[in-house]
């Protein structure tokens, strides 16, 4: 079992695949100097493995150390997300 987490920025998102199978996924729209995620899924039968997390984990590593965009939290998850991480706080817009 190969796990993989990817960045496809012709995509416009993050993804976590196993095997080549797209597991979870976080979609995002890049507007000046923020992004927005506005969209995240996992494969309802692994629901609840932590899957977006990791997804969500990265990918805010990467907008972190790739760019000097700030985050604009649409989806739930994301906003979920930074509530549990306030230490991430400071990719938020204000």
């Amino acid at each position: 079992m190969t796990k993989v987490i990817t960045h496809e920025p012709d995509a416009s998102r993050y993804t976590l695949t196993v095997d080549g199978q797209v597991l979870a996924l976080a979609d995002y729209r890049i507007n000046g100097n923020s992004i927005s995620f506005n969209h995240t899924y996992t494969q309802p039968h692994l629901r609840g493995k932590g899957y977006a997390a990791q997804v969500v984990d990265f990918a805010m590593d990467d907008v972190e150390t790739t760019s000097t965009r700030r985050v604009v939290p649409m989806c739930w998850y994301v906003s979920d997300w930074f509530d549990a991480h306030p230490e991430r706080a400071g990719l938020l817009t204000r």
